[in-house]
């Protein structure tokens, strides 16, 4: 009964924090305060009500559009509040309530507010980089079973595989700066599965995109999303793949 109560706690935090982290997201690229306006609808203006700003459940309920004006509401709100309450409960569900949950609540954090950002404008804020980056690294310090140059040598490799590929232009710095903290928090080797698994779902996603016609070739496209999920899945699940292939090829 407790697992039970504190899952949906935790799920609502979720949720409530996505909606949050939106706004951090759409407004610190383009120089916006993240307390006043209160939010508005983008079309028309009006100040949104409590029944506006139920995470997801108000998109869902308006068909995705604004009420007062019926213009189209972006899905992005929707994904980034469901997805951070989903994200939120599997990591209490991976670590139940301890330090490390902390770290995955924020690692998580970080993720979905570099991705709404990253989509919306191709801009992954140094802000925001700046916010966490203490942060994660006191968390890390105080929480790790690792030795703390575990999480130094994943900073390292981590951000400089990306930055390579930033100075050859096939990423943004803001992809680098982003990889040398999720490889501080994931470690090696886990920092390495997590860039080849966003390669790989990176490549698959903008491959069907290409295939189907939503975009062009050689169209820039973002690629903090990918980063950002394959960390979480490195981070979740690192140990168990890097040991199951190992199995394989011995």
């Amino acid at each position: 009964m407790f697992n039970i109560f504190v899952s949906v706690y935790v799920t609502m935090l979720g949720l409530i924090l996505g909606s949050f982290y939106n706004v951090v997201a759409l407004r610190i690229p383009v120089g916006k305060s993240i307390v006043s306006p209160p939010s508005r609808c983008p079309k028309c203006g009006t100040r949104l009500k409590g029944r506006d700003l139920v995470p997801v459940l108000s998109w869902i309920l308006s068909s995705g559009k604004c009420r007062y004006c019926q213009a189209p509401v972006s899905g992005l709100y929707a994904l980034g509040e469901g997805v951070t309450g989903l994200l939120f409960l599997w990591v209490y569900l991976r670590t139940g309530l301890s330090g490390e949950s902390l770290v995955g609540w924020v690692l998580v954090s970080l993720c979905v507010i570099v991705s709404v950002s990253d989509l919306k404008y191709m801009l992954i804020p140094n802000k925001v980089l700046l916010f966490f980056l203490p942060v994660l690294v006191l968390l890390r310090i105080i929480y790790t079973e690792e030795s703390i140059w575990n999480g130094v040598l994943g900073a390292v490799v981590g951000g400089g595989i990306v930055l390579l590929l930033a100075l050859a232009g096939g990423m943004g710095m803001g992809d680098a700066k982003l990889f040398v903290l999720c490889g501080w928090v994931i470690g090696f080797p886990n920092v390495i599965l997590a860039f080849l698994l966003s390669s790989a779902i990176g490549t698959l996603v903008y491959g069907m995109l290409m295939l189907l016609g939503f975009i062009k070739r050689k169209q820039p496209v973002p690629f903090g999303p990918w980063l950002a999920i394959g960390t979480i899945i490195a981070y979740g699940y690192g140990s168990e793949i890097i040991g199951g292939y190992l199995s394989l090829i011995r």
